[in-house]
């Protein structure tokens, strides 16, 4: 009853200053946002959706880290060594970095973390007993658990099957972030809401659905350029406001100080159609876009050996093609979001991505008449006999599918939306279960090969991200060799092959390449601005 009388005292003055101050009355900085989506885990073997990246990337740290040019650096691996051809990766850790308190430690003092802890994290991922989200990190590459080794207390190493150079790059992911075993082993499943890690801030407490609170982890080991410990920050507050337009007002209300996207409901009374802030609120916060890691897609099931593709058009080659040549992407970008956005002209590898070239792959522009063309092909002359095809979206996606089907209609086309529930419908394309739907590939890592993989046939649903079921020989020896070739700049050519040969059989279509919209408030200070739309609080100061 003590702790949750604590818990509420902590809460109540949390809602009353972020309501009325920049800080409390001991001169205590919080951080307030919005997580509209919900939260469904805290533990990082599951950091399967961008909130939980999010938080677990304030609670956790990993081996590695990334700047906001997507440089690999430091963190708690302080240098790595590569030897064997490439497939022995020896890390050389850091000695000062400690895991925040929790009463599984001895007296309830956090302990240092250590190389024995980077194998127990890390084997977790490809433990069946946890089935972890992202247990294809490491399921291909490694032999099993044994094949992470802790030589002594600071010196950890990764035995890997074969060469894969994107290593460093994919350790970034906060899958790979660093937990201890005593309070793992203590809760199980529970971890999810018990997190502790060595991360700048520490959990606090968590009311699912309605508020998050973490508090500054004193004992963090980070400093800033100018030499200042981090974090800056006091506490992170996040509410769970499912209306977007609703958590917009809060922000307008300067109630939050962070807000993510801008849905299309108020989307104009933000936007210009060419994507500036309007006359209504230019100067009232901070406005920050870029390209983002992020490419949103229409996928088609192509494998012929499951039930509900045997029966479908999608399964022609020519008849993907046209639906690709059927859309007009510019003016969909343009008026259903305000150009927030880049039509996706090129490949599946997102504009933003180390190596990309708008030259070097072509994908599909707008050529109703090409669409009209491959359908007579495909022997369905103005869409003479060709059965409708079913739309899965979500209530936040309809307005964007329902241009889609638009599109089609114009060529000959004709499908049927169907709206259902967001956690349903994912659910159902992790299971090979609809034939057409919309998806998003957020980057895990900023290397193109975290893309391809949604292509590769050994990554195919249960094993692995590949929701189309593509299954392409040519695109498999090409992906495997990319592992042999240390060179960035030669292991871009065959991923542009590669790129090219998804295009070409367009399990895919491929929408556009995302743009962040960050707004702070000004006097906020100290944001990340990486392209990964990676929430890094640790250097924000709140004015």
């Amino acid at each position: 009853m003590k702790a949750l009388y604590l818990y509420l005292i902590l809460l109540s003055t949390l809602a009353f200053t972020s309501c009325n101050s920049n800080k409390n009355t001991d001169g205590k900085t919080i951080f307030n946002m919005n997580m509209e989506d919900g939260l469904t885990s805290l533990d990082p073997a599951f950091a399967r959706n961008q909130f939980a990246l999010w938080m677990d990337n304030q609670l956790y740290d990993g081996l590695v880290q990334i700047d906001d040019s997507l440089h690999m650096k430091p963190c708690i691996a302080k240098s790595w060594d590569i030897a064997a051809k490439g497939t022995l990766y020896t890390f050389h850790l850091r000695n000062d970095v400690y895991f925040q308190d929790a009463p599984q430690f001895v007296n309830g003092v956090g302990r240092k973390a250590t190389a024995a802890d980077v194998v127990y994290s890390l084997s977790r991922l490809i433990d069946p007993k946890v089935a972890s989200s992202g247990s294809w990190i490491f399921s291909d590459k490694v032999k099993d658990k044994n094949s992470f080794v802790a030589v002594n207390d600071t010196t950890f190493q990764i035995q890997l099957k074969f060469a894969f150079p994107p290593l460093i790059s994919l350790l970034t992911a906060q899958y790979c972030s660093i937990v201890p075993h005593e309070v793992v082993d203590f809760y199980g499943k529970d971890f999810r809401s018990h997190p502790v890690g060595t991360g700048p801030f520490k959990f606090k407490y968590w009311k699912e659905g309605e508020v998050l609170v973490l508090l500054k982890n004193e004992k963090y080991w980070e400093k800033d350029t100018d030499g200042s410990r981090l974090p800056h920050l006091d506490a992170v507050r996040a509410t769970f406001i499912n209306d977007k337009q609703t958590a917009f007002m809060e922000f307008i209300k300067k109630k939050l100080d962070f807000f993510n996207d801008i849905d299309g409901s108020y989307r104009d009374d933000i936007l210009t159609k060419s994507g500036e802030i309007t006359t209504k609120y230019k100067g009232k916060f901070q406005f920050n876009s870029r390209p983002y890691l992020n490419t949103e897609y229409v996928g088609m099931l192509v494998d012929t050996n499951l039930p509900i593709v045997k029966a479908s058009p999608l399964r022609f080659k020519k008849v993907r093609q046209a639906i690709n040549y059927a859309i007009d992407k510019k003016t969909m970008i343009k008026y259903l979001r305000n150009s927030v956005g880049t039509p996706g002209y090129q490949g599946f590898i997102p504009k933003g991505m180390p190596g990309f070239d708008d030259k070097a792959v072509k994908g599909y522009t707008y050529d109703p008449e090409r669409a009209k063309k491959l359908l007579a092909e495909a022997g369905y002359p103005g869409g003479t006999n060709l059965p409708e095809i079913l739309i899965s979206a979500t209530t936040t996606t309809r307005n964007l599918i329902e241009f889609i089907q638009g599109e089609l209609n114009k060529v000959g086309i004709r499908s049927r939306v169907e709206i259902t529930q967001r956690a349903s419908l994912r659910e159902l394309i992790s299971k090979n279960g609809v034939n057409f739907f919309r998806g998003t590939w957020i980057a895990d890592y900023p290397d193109g090969e975290n893309y391809l993989s949604v292509f590769y046939s050994k990554n195919k649903i249960p094993f692995g991200p590949n929701y189309t079921g593509f299954n392409n020989k040519q695109f498999d020896a090409l992906f495997e060799k990319s592992y042999t070739v240390v060179n960035d700049a030669e292991r871009f050519k065959l991923y542009q092959q590669m790129d090219h040969i998804v295009m070409e059989e367009a399990p895919v279509v491929v929408l556009y390449y995302d743009k962040l919209v960050n707004l702070y408030q000004n006097n906020i200070t100290g944001y990340s601005k990486n392209s990964q739309n990676l929430l890094v609080l640790k250097r924000v100061r709140k004015l």
